[in-house]
Order: structure tokens, then C-alpha cells, then sequence
């Protein structure tokens, strides 16, 4: 795990370097550096993308060994770096979420998706029970670090609480069962109209 830490670390310190570089005016003192840091990135690129097809190549083994590979903590940041990744966005947030669901269950808590759209994620917590304010902040970390790990290449993620309302329109089953009065005279009515004919 410390090796895997360290190796994150590494990516994103690597990944703020190239920014710097990137967003540096030019001149004839960083031209140099951008020219092999980007010949660098393609030829590291390349070869990689060469080595995943090879083993892609060798049948079910292969695409075993790659989602594999995916999983791992190392080698996922080095593919996504590259754009590499095996897995889309969706894919990669759902079993991150995945991951998370055991100590969320800890918390009394769950998350629901509630859209993933040209890298934009958008999630719902729900605490139930009686929770303090910081289950919320302890439960809104701990998926935030689940998602970011599983998927850093992210646009946006948001975060809702149990108290926010969702842009989706959508209405779950349980918050419809939450209301079981309400909803029984709507049952009644098409009960009626099917029997009418």
C-alpha cells in the first residue's frame, strides 16, 4: 500500500510539472524541455499501447490479464496517464463505488448515482437513520477518495447530500414507499379502470 501511495504521489507531482512547463511562457530555456517531455510521453505512449495490444492479442488470457492490470493501483494511474485504461469512466466509478459500499454500510450510508455525462459525475448520499454532521463529512470523504482513485481523469464530480435535490427528475421506488397513504388511492383508481373493461 506504502508503494502504492508513493507511486500516486509521483503521477500527480508529475502531472503538475508538465502544467507548470505547459502554462510557462515559452522561450529557448523550457523549449528544449517541452520538446522531450512531449517526445518522451508519445514514445512511452506508443510502446505501451504496443505491449496492451499483444496481450490483448492472446485471447481471454489477455483481457483477463489486462482488467487485471487496470485494477492494480500502480499500473491503473500509469494507464490513465496515457489513456490507456481498459475501463471506461462509468465502469471505473461503479466499482469504486463498489469498493466504498462495505464502509459506507459502516456509516449507516449508501450513494446513488445519479448521472455520469462526458465526465461529469453527479452522486447522492443517503444516511439513514438519525446521523451527525459529521457522519455527512466523514461519509461525502470517503466516496469522494473511492471515486478520485478510481477514476483521477474525471471533468467534475458532484456531491449531494441527503437534503439536496437532484436535477434528474427521477423519483426512486423507495421514497415513493415512504408514502404508502398516498399512494394507495392511485393504486385504487387503476384498479378500477382495468376492471371497468
Amino acid at each position: 500500500m506504502v508503494k502504492s501511495e508513493a507511486f500516486k504521489e509521483k503521477i500527480q507531482k508529475l502531472g503538475i510539472l508538465v502544467g507548470e512547463l505547459e502554462s510557462a511562457p515559452s522561450d529557448r530555456n523550457n523549449g528544449p524541455a517541452r520538446e522531450l517531455i512531449q517526445l518522451l510521453m508519445e514514445v512511452h505512449g506508443t510502446a505501451i499501447e504496443q505491449l496492451l495490444e499483444i496481450v490483448f492479442d492472446s485471447g481471454p488470457s489477455g483481457e483477463a490479464i489486462l482488467l487485471k492490470a487496470g485494477d492494480d493501483a500502480i499500473v491503473r494511474h500509469l494507464l490513465l496517464l496515457y489513456s490507456l485504461h481498459p475501463e471506461d469512466l462509468e465502469t471505473r466509478t461503479l466499482k469504486a463505488l463498489d469498493s466504498a459500499a462495505p464502509r459506507l454500510r459502516k456509516h449507516n450510508s449508501e450513494v446513488e448515482v445519479v448521472s455520469i455525462r462526458e465526465g461529469a459525475i453527479q452522486l447522492k448520499i443517503h444516511i439513514s437513520g438519525h446521523a451527525c454532521g459529521s457522519t455527512a463529512k466523514t461519509v461525502n470523504s470517503l466516496v469522494e477518495e473511492c471515486v478520485y482513485d478510481g477514476a483521477p481523469d474525471l471533468v467534475s464530480l458532484q456531491i449531494l447530500g441527503p437534503d439536496d435535490e437532484t436535477s434528474s427528475g427521477f423519483v426512486s421506488l423507495d421514497s415513493l414507499l415512504k408514502h404508502p397513504v398516498s399512494a394507495r388511492p392511485i393504486v385504487d383508481q387503476v384498479a378500477e379502470v382495468v376492471g371497468a373493461e
